[in-house]
């Protein structure tokens, strides 16, 4: 690793375990992140001149006004990224009813090769639009999405397919270009892993709050009995349900609910007819551990009281202030016995945490 990857690796290694230096953890492990090309998706502004266009990003100059600079290139992103930026760019010069309005560029790109672009307009895309569109498309073997204000033109699908691989094991993600999916796919795998050793093997159940996609759920899926997995967005429902059957595991059930929807389920508050229509009997599974990877806000305060109730949790975290203020509860039933930081995202302030709590 260079000096300047080490030192900024060493700053958040020294944050975080400063900050959570209180609750006595384990040494923190860190897991680094390639210094180059690690983002899998990218996002620029197109910026149009009286004669040229070209890709923009915004920073604050001293008086605190939005400058913008010009990108010809994005080290952080992927190889097959900077290497369609260029070439992208011209072919859309080339064609007024391309480049007419046109107001970002998204770019999602997977380690397997697969490239989605999003075009995205300031003006409603007709059928010569969507004609040059498929021609730019097969021209460069790429996948092409236009939106624009109310309307989305899918030439031929509206997201990639990823394989990441643990252990040896190859898994393949629908990843949908709306959807959330982690950034730095390699680091992902590593975060994967770790999971996965978390969890070690049992021959009981494994209770996903915010499941998403599928992620995590997979190949935790191989560590357990059976899997019941919960998430409320329907696209990534939708997502988390074509990987398992994708990957041919038949061990995962999905419910379509919240993780506060899934607590009043559990306690017998409430009845949800989503869980008769998946056929899913709640009764019939035997947990031991739950896996959580909550939003920037952290968990709510029933759904914390419902997990110290499970002899093993697993948490993963996108804002160690959160995961901070939870701890604070579940440490009064569990202890820390893993404790681990995974740079997802190098030369920024934010980072990915994991702890492995076992009830005491």
């Amino acid at each position: 690793m260079t000096s300047s990857y080490q030192q900024q690796l060493d700053a958040k290694v020294e944050r975080i375990s400063a900050q959570f230096a209180e609750f006595n953890p384990p040494s923190l492990e860190a897991f680094n992140s390639p210094e180059q090309n690690f983002r899998m998706r990218a996002e620029f502004r197109i910026w149009h001149t009286e004669d040229d266009m070209f890709y923009a990003m915004f920073e604050r100059d001293a008086d605190d006004q939005k400058k913008v600079i010009e990108i010809k290139d994005f080290p952080i992103a992927d190889q097959s990224i900077n290497a369609l930026m260029p070439v992208l760019l011209d072919e859309l010069k080339a064609q007024k009813i391309l480049s007419n309005r046109l107001f970002e560029v998204h770019f999602l790109a997977t380690l397997k090769g697969e490239m989605l672009v999003s075009l995205v307009y300031r003006c409603p895309l007709n059928a010569e639009w969507e004609t040059a569109a498929k021609a730019l498309s097969n021209k460069l073997n790429i996948k092409i999405y236009g939106r624009s204000r109310g309307q989305r033109v899918i030439l031929t699908d509206d997201y990639v397919v990823e394989e990441l691989s643990v252990f040896g094991r190859s898994y393949q993600y629908k990843q949908i270009e709306s959807s959330f999916t982690q950034p730095n796919a390699k680091v992902c795998q590593k975060m994967l892993e770790w999971a996965c050793n978390a969890a070690q093997h049992s021959n009981k159940d494994l209770l996903e709050l915010y499941c998403g996609n599928g992620n995590f759920t997979l190949p935790l899926s191989t560590r357990f009995n059976r899997v019941l997995a919960t998430e409320l967005a329907k696209s990534s429902v939708y997502a988390a349900k074509w990987n398992i059957e994708k990957n041919a595991i038949d061990n995962i059930q999905v419910a379509r609910l919240s993780a506060e929807e899934f607590t009043q389920a559990y306690n017998g508050e409430r009845e949800f007819r989503r869980l008769e229509e998946a056929g899913i009997d709640m009764s019939s599974y035997d947990f031991d551990t739950v896996f959580v990877d909550p939003p920037r806000a952290g968990i709510d305060d029933e759904t914390l009281k419902l997990l110290q109730r499970f002899e093993r949790i697993i948490y993963i975290s996108c804002n160690p202030d959160t995961l901070h203020d939870n701890l604070k509860t579940l440490l009064q039933s569990h202890k820390i016995v893993q404790f681990a930081m995974f740079d997802q995202f190098p030369y920024t302030h934010h980072v990915e945490s994991g702890v492995l709590l076992e009830k005491i």
